[in-house]
């Protein structure tokens, strides 16, 4: 029998929304903790993309805070910014199933430890003709931890998100609103209010992190309720 996995599905309400650093700061913070983590990004497209000086491409951010190599981070990488299905198909690869891919993540968490899966994009991004990220997060069992902007829009497209995942048959352990700026405007602060009410979900922040330092990120993430989120994870 497969082992239960323990830990948490990092998922974001679009690209480029802070789901990668949210993700780097759990692991980190559990790294600064003690706790044995291992982080897995199945997935990665944009490779060819001229590198950002001050933030490393996603899996090399994700091996920094777990403190290990990224190759031991991700299962497949493409060059094209473009989704998932479609890279592996201009790259003439095989496209994955949901098995597949849920036994890649598996052969990288190791027993024991707290596993941190990050998706790509959001919930109904397609990695393959017949699976999309929902369907991998429901084969894990992992709960979500929903990253959402904290500005203009995040409203529909975080409640969106969240009724995709409870549809899906998804838990949904919280959701973070990053970067959130230490002075939040009372948009801000009314958007964080109606996502939790409307959507009866836990909405915690994470403020911004000034450079991709596991130090940094582990401080960021001391600012979630993780033990509460991970459901005894770090028992």
């Amino acid at each position: 029998m497969t082992a239960e996995l323990r830990g948490c599905f990092v998922t974001g309400t679009d690209t480029g929304v802070g789901k990668t650093v949210v993700a780097a700061a759990i692991v980190a913070r559990l790294r600064a903790l003690g706790v044995a983590v291992r982080a897995v990004k199945p997935l990665i497209t944009g490779l060819d993309d001229a590198p950002d000086p001050d933030w490393p491409p996603d899996h090399e951010l994700l091996a920094r805070a777990a403190g290990c190599r990224p190759a031991q981070v991700i299962l497949g990488g493409f060059g094209p910014a473009v989704s998932p299905h479609l890279a592996i198909e201009l790259a003439g690869a095989t496209p994955p199933t949901r098995a597949s891919l849920a036994a890649g993540v598996r052969g990288i968490a190791r027993a024991g430890a707290v596993t941190v899966v990050e998706g790509v994009g959001g919930l109904l991004v397609p990695l393959g003709p017949s699976v999309d990220v929902r369907d991998l997060a429901r084969e894990l069992g992992l709960p979500l931890v929903i990253a959402a902007r904290p500005g203009l829009g995040t409203i529909n497209h975080t409640l969106l998100t969240v009724e995709a995942a409870r549809a899906g048959g998804l838990a949904i352990a919280g959701v973070v609103l990053t970067p959130w700026p230490a002075q939040p405007t009372v948009m801000e602060r009314s958007n964080r209010e109606t996502i939790a009410r409307r959507g009866e979900v836990e909405v915690a922040t994470l403020p911004p992190v000034a450079r991709a330092e596991p130090e940094l990120l582990a401080a960021a993430g001391a600012e979630l309720p993780l033990e509460r989120w991970l459901d005894g994870a770090l028992a």
